[in-house]
């Protein structure tokens, strides 16, 4: 049920990256070429998935839920392009395949970031089928403060500064709470908003996505020393040969595995307060920390 699941949201939110991005014009090709290289490179959809399951479970139409699936996909892809960049983390390969700044240019490749990151709000702002003018204010709200100085870019700062020095547990936590875990996050707020959900619903779930937020990246950080380069579409060991502290490094490998799994309990726990089927979500919990990938 869960790989039906996770194989159908990430064929639909590609078929909407695809509309969006056919849609623009041919004036500036080689952007446009880049643009769809960075957000069609494949991938796990895991925060369009979590936009379509949670707003599923809470009884919205998936139809009301595609340009937030989409938005934030652009969010992503543009973190990643640039996160790939020579003056970020310098990698040559993502999910196999070239890097955008590797594929293209580096120019190219700061463009096609800065124009997905755009094209997120663009969609966003554009006219929804049942939701309000003040949901959609509310998800634009949401989606900037995930993606910017609070959230992604914020925590990017902070990885990029700590670099060649042993940060504490605390310091790493918070770290990864904003550059991977907002964005998460964002994704079940996205849904939260669509369904116009209550308070008690809200907390249940946000508390889920901060808790797989983080096991999420705790198993980045178990992968990137247990997996295999071709398994991770990217170098293995990238962490480590960048001097940056991990899960791993501050708890040991053993450590960091228990952390995760605590979390994926937490997540799993906040669950049960819910009077909804939420089967599927649970399941993607326990797959945040089997994935090998």
């Amino acid at each position: 049920m869960l790989a039906d699941a996770i194989t159908g949201y990430q064929q639909r939110v590609d078929t909407q990256l695809k509309v969006h991005l056919n849609a623009l014009d041919d004036q500036a090709a080689t952007l446009k070429a880049a643009m769809t290289h960075g957000a069609l490179i494949g991938g796990k959809r895991i925060r369009p998935f979590l936009v379509y399951s949670v707003g599923q479970m809470l009884g919205v139409p998936l139809g009301k839920l595609d340009a937030c699936a989409a938005a934030i996909e652009c969010i992503h892809a543009y973190s990643l392009i640039h996160d790939d960049l020579p003056a970020m983390d310098d990698d040559h390969l993502r999910r196999g395949q070239p890097t955008v700044h590797i594929a293209f240019d580096e120019a190219s490749a700061i463009l096609a970031g800065d124009a997905l990151q755009t094209l997120a709000f663009e969609i966003l702002s554009q006219p929804i089928d049942g939701l309000t003018p003040g949901q959609q204010l509310r998800l634009v709200s949401a989606l900037a403060k995930a993606s910017g100085y609070q959230g992604m870019c914020g925590g990017q700062a902070i990885d990029l500064a700590s670099e060649g020095k042993r940060i504490d547990l605390p310091t790493l936590t918070r770290l990864h709470n904003k550059k991977t875990g907002a964005l998460i996050r964002c994704a079940v707020e996205l849904a939260l908003i669509c369904a116009d959900a209550n308070d008690a619903d809200r907390k249940a779930l946000l508390t889920y996505a901060d808790a797989i937020g983080l096991a999420f990246q705790v198993q980045d950080d178990i992968l990137d020393i247990t997996a295999t380069t071709e398994e991770l579409g990217k170098p293995q060991g990238s962490d480590t040969e960048a001097d940056k502290s991990t899960f791993p490094q501050l708890l040991g490998l053993d450590g960091a595995i228990a952390s995760a799994n605590g979390l994926v309990a937490d997540a799993l726990s906040a669950l049960q307060t819910l009077p909804y089927n939420s089967q599927l979500i649970a399941d993607f919990a326990r797959y945040i920390v089997e994935r090998r990938v």
